[in-house]
């Protein structure tokens, strides 16, 4: 039980900083680091997703175990309780101590933000908790038959703490037909993106744009028969000439990805960015000097 609770500890406490971290990401931003300190629906999803499992294993077998040292069932001097109560005290803190490192060092940098002194307050006060809780609770003499208000008063602090940063993950995160949307997008994207390749390869052969994709299909510039058509609806993607060296690909585009605002969207943005709905984008043949092939990002 002492074991499974340290588990559950660890992924509730990391996943409630996660949560409070993207919170942060998304309201503040960072001119100094756009791309790692970029808000992430995925890191999102999995705190939500871990303190939907962990959370409630925690609490569970905390009200257990502390039931079972009121009763006397469970010995306070057992060495495996103190091993792991020490074991918490060591992990917090060192996290306390790395991030006052990390404060002093960014400061000293010349690279200190207001977001990353929030993130490491967020980090010190949750790590502070976990810290203080436990120093008590192994310093207190007496157990059995006691009921401890502060114990109580950790209890029910910590499972608001935890309970908040759920609702702020629900809010801030997106629906799971909102993700999958996202990722059928950016499937068609891909599809794009292996268009484009194949046709710079097409026009460096034949010095012209092809007349339709399904020539794409011919010669060294074949390309795959399932990145011509949409991957959920079965539709050939349109594709149009402009001029002599530039062309239109059309699709219908399920969500926008003008106001994203992460890591894994910013290449899809900024080379292909689309609305909601039927979208062309245009694109410029690339010669051999400025040819590059971009790597789909999954």
């Amino acid at each position: 039980m002492y074991l499974l609770s340290l588990a559950a500890l660890i992924l509730t406490g990391l996943s409630v900083g996660m949560v409070i971290f993207q919170i942060i990401n998304k309201f503040i931003p960072d001119p100094i680091d756009q791309f790692r300190a970029s808000f992430d629906t995925g890191a999102l999803r999995f705190a939500i997703s871990a303190l939907i499992v962990a959370a409630p294993i925690f609490f569970v077998i905390s009200r257990f175990i502390y039931k079972a040292l009121y009763k006397g069932k469970l010995d306070k001097d057992s060495g495996i309780r103190k091993w792991l109560t020490y074991f918490i005290l060591l992990v917090s803190s060192i996290v306390i101590l790395g991030w006052f490192i990390g404060l002093i060092n960014s400061y000293l940098g010349g690279e200190l933000t207001i977001k990353f002194a929030l993130k490491a307050i967020a980090s010190i006060i949750i790590s502070g908790l976990g810290f203080s809780f436990y120093l008590y609770d192994i310093r207190r003499p007496n157990v059995i038959g006691i009921k401890d208000s502060l114990i109580s008063f950790f209890f029910y602090l910590s499972l608001v703490l935890v309970i908040s940063a759920f609702i702020f993950g629900l809010v801030l995160g997106e629906s799971p037909a909102e993700a999958r949307n996202k990722k059928l997008d950016n499937a068609v994207i891909n599809d794009f993106i292996s268009i484009e390749n194949a046709i710079n390869r097409y026009y460096q052969a034949e010095s012209k744009l092809p007349d339709n994709l399904s020539v794409l299909q011919q010669g060294d510039s074949v390309i795959n028969q399932k990145a011509l058509i949409d991957p959920e609806i079965g539709q050939a993607y349109e594709y149009s000439i402009i001029n002599s060296e530039r062309y239109e690909l059309c699709a219908d585009f399920r969500t926008s990805n003008l106001e994203e605002d992460s890591d894994l969207s910013n290449f899809y943005k900024e080379e292909w960015p689309h609305n909601q709905g039927r979208q062309c984008i245009g694109k410029n043949i690339e010669h051999p000097k400025e040819l590059l092939t971009p790597s789909p990002v999954f």
